[in-house]
């Protein structure tokens, strides 16, 4: 008498059931809960001793940017590197001027801000799963590229963190650690284009992303800075505006 293998059922099951997870619409949290997370990522920005930390999670998006958009508009990523004193640095060749290289170096400032508004966009629409997913398959990539041992632990722990809350807690908590992350993208995507405005002023970070945009552009690095502010700053409002549905 034949057997019935029952594998390509449960495996077909199984495939569903983590589609439905991962794609599927969650509950919406409570109006509460987006406040209170807002104000947790609020916290982490603006006190010095925790932005000390925290902005390493903004280095990790600002030169995550720099990588992707030199892989899209077909520069050769040569590596990335992630500092302890939440500077970073990304290598790419190619052509040393044109689109390419415009695009790669306005990719930094940009990146945490954007990131937050596709974020709050994908929370606005109840994909916190999703969200959660895509956050650690982007660091898992950004992880190859990693060329130093601080930048390679500093991204493990943050896709780890991204990857355990998405798979082992309850609906609630994954809510509020997403919600808090696309807060902290928002807001702290604001704060260095003012430092990096302040270090200008006062003589400092001669080699800048605005500074390489304006010798490739011959466009003044203050005009460069202006759209790092206001990219920042309507990302913080539409994004804002999303997660609290306004």
């Amino acid at each position: 008498m034949a057997s019935t293998d029952p594998a390509p059922i449960l495996t077909s099951s199984s495939f569903s059931s983590l589609w439905d997870r991962v794609f599927g619409a969650q509950p919406v949290p409570d109006e509460w809960l987006v406040i209170i997370t807002g104000l947790v990522a609020l916290g982490a920005v603006i006190p010095r001793p925790l932005w000390r930390l925290s902005r390493n999670a903004i280095t990790i998006a600002h030169e995550g940017g720099h990588g992707l958009v030199a892989l899209l508009t077909g520069r050769r990523l040569d590596g990335i590197r992630l500092h302890s004193d939440t500077s970073g640095l990304t290598v790419s060749a190619g052509k040393p001027t044109g689109l390419g290289m415009i695009l790669t170096a306005a990719a930094g400032y940009t990146a945490p801000p954007l990131l937050g508004l596709g974020g709050a966009w994908l929370l606005a629409a109840h994909h916190i799963t999703l969200l959660l997913w895509l956050a650690t398959a982007l660091l898992l990539a950004m992880l190859v590229m990693i060329r130093n041992a601080y930048g390679a632990l500093t991204v493990i722990l943050t896709g780890a963190a991204f990857l355990l809350v998405s798979w082992l807690t309850e609906p609630e908590v994954q809510a509020a650690f997403a919600y808090a992350a696309v807060w902290f993208l928002l807001l702290g995507g604001v704060r260095p284009a003012f430092e990096l405005q302040s270090k200008r002023r006062h003589g400092g970070a001669p080699d800048s992303d605005a500074d390489q945009l304006s010798r490739l552009t011959h466009v003044p690095a203050a005009m460069w800075l202006f759209l790092f502010h206001a990219v920042s700053l309507c990302s913080l409002i539409g994004g804002g505006r999303w997660l609290l549905g306004l």
